[in-house]
């Protein structure tokens, strides 16, 4: 487990937009478990997207990014997580991605703590994920329930994955 001070959870920025890219695109490729064969991981990430569509995507949710500074080197993008937030205060994770070279290590459970927090500071009632097999058990980890099995298509490739809830303690700060 990293020290609490090696890692830097920041707002997402367009600068940023570039590494969120390559580690998205890294993390879908390098999954190795027989549910994921390689036309499902080309489906869901052939290439890296452009940095204008993190910009777009990440840019109307609310985004965090996990930095990590590299002894000799500038500020390194090792995970991200995002929220859609226009579904009455009802939080949608979109996206929780971790850098292969960065796994298990305690970063997705930081990156989500860190959502979490913001999401009961806001007054959000509940936070809902379709989660992949590889993540679900994080999410269940972290108290969410699962609702139901769903699947996405995708360039002709079935994505299963899991609809998972938790409902969110009450901010008596806002009430």
């Amino acid at each position: 487990m990293l020290p609490n001070d090696a890692i830097h959870i920041v707002p997402f920025e367009a600068k940023y937009a570039r590494q969120v890219s390559e580690l998205f695109h890294l993390a879908v490729q390098q999954i190795q478990h027989e549910r994921y064969p390689k036309a499902l991981l080309n489906a869901w990430s052939a290439a890296p997207r452009s940095a204008k569509h993190w910009q777009l995507r990440l840019g109307r949710t609310q985004a965090w990014i996990l930095l990590v500074k590299e002894a000799l080197g500038p500020q390194q993008c090792v995970g991200f997580i995002n929220m859609a937030t226009d579904f009455a205060h009802r939080g949608e994770i979109d996206s929780l991605y971790i850098h292969p070279d960065w796994q298990r290590q305690g970063l997705g459970k930081r990156a989500y703590r860190h959502l979490e927090d913001w999401a009961i500071s806001q007054g959000y009632a509940s936070l809902q994920v379709d989660a992949s097999y590889l993540s679900r058990g994080l999410f269940m980890d972290m108290g969410f329930t699962q609702i139901q099995r769903s699947y996405q298509q995708k360039l002709g490739q079935i994505l299963p994955s899991f609809y998972l809830r938790k409902m969110l303690p009450l901010n008596e700060t806002l009430i």
